[in-house]
C-alpha cells in the first residue's frame, strides 16, 4: 500500500482560482482566489478545497458523528463536552429512552460517554446533538482514547484503508468521532496495540509510508507494544 503526498500550507498562501475549484473549509477568496486561512494540511475532494488545522479544538460540523462526555444533568437534557469551544446540548427527545422531567441523572450522569450525532450548529456556534440515530448510544466497556481532530482523516485513512487494517489485524471494536475521540473495546492486548498504531498516526500524520508502517506493526503479534 502506498500513501499520497499530503501538503502543508500557512495562512494567506493561493490555492487556486475561484472559478475552478471550491472555497472549502479553513479558507477564504479574495479577487477571484482561494487561499488558506489557518496552518494545517491541504485537502481537495470534489472541486472542493479545504483546510485541516493541524491543531485545535473540534470545529462542528452538523452529521458529523462525535464521542462527547457529559458534563452536567439539567432538568430536561444534558451539556456534553465534545471536544470543542463549547458544551453541546442533548435534549431528551433527542434520546430513545422515555425520561420525566428532573430525571435525566437516572439514564446519563456526569462523566458517561456516548456516540452522538451533531444535530444542529447555530450561526452562535451553540451546538446540539442527538442519539436518535444508527449506532448510537451510551459507551459502556471498552477504552476511550484521544488524537487530535485534524488526525482523524488520516487515522480512517483513504476510502477507510487505515480504520479498516486496525479492524482487521486487531479484532477489535473500533468508532473514530469526527472530534478526535476513539472508543476502542477488545481484548487488552489488542486494545493496546491499536492504541500504539494510533499514536505513530498522530506523531507521523505527513510521513510516507505510515501506511506500510501501520500494517507491519500489527501483523507482527509478537512485537512489543509501547505503553
Amino acid at each position: 500500500m502506498t500513501d499520497e503526498k499530503r501538503d502543508i500550507v500557512i495562512p494567506s498562501q493561493l490555492l487556486g482560482d475561484a472559478d475552478k475549484l471550491k472555497a472549502g473549509r479553513g479558507t477564504f477568496i479574495e479577487n477571484g482566489k482561494i487561499y488558506a486561512e489557518k496552518l494545517g494540511i491541504l485537502s481537495k475532494k470534489s472541486d472542493y478545497v479545504n483546510i485541516v488545522p493541524l491543531k485545535g479544538r473540534y470545529d462542528a460540523i452538523e452529521g458529523d458523528f462525535v464521542i462527547g462526555i457529559v458534563e452536567e444533568p439539567l432538568s430536561s437534557s444534558w451539556l456534553v463536552n465534545i471536544n470543542a469551544p463549547y458544551p453541546a446540548l442533548l435534549h431528551i427527545n433527542e434520546v430513545p429512552w422515555d425520561i420525566e422531567f428532573g430525571e435525566t441523572d437516572k439514564y446519563l450522569n456526569y462523566g458517561d460517554a456516548i456516540m452522538a450525532k451533531i444535530l444542529e450548529v447555530n450561526i452562535e456556534k451553540k451546538l446540539q446533538i442527538t442519539l436518535k440515530d444508527r449506532n448510537l448510544y451510551k459507551i459502556k466497556g471498552g477504552y476511550i482514547t484521544y488524537i487530535e481532530p485534524s488526525k482523524v482523516p488520516r487515522l480512517i485513512g483513504k476510502q477507510g484503508s487505515m480504520i479498516s487494517l486496525l479492524k482487521k489485524y486487531s479484532n477489535c471494536r473500533i468508532f473514530i468521532g469526527k472530534n478526535g475521540r476513539i472508543w476502542i473495546d477488545g481484548k487488552d492486548d489488542s486494545i493496546a496495540k491499536v492504541i500504539q498504531a494510533i499514536n505513530i498516526v498522530e506523531n507521523e500524520s505527513t510521513s510516507f509510508g505510515l501506511t506500510d508502517k501501520i500494517e507491519n506493526l500489527l501483523k507482527n503479534r509478537n512485537s512489543r507494544v509501547v505503553q
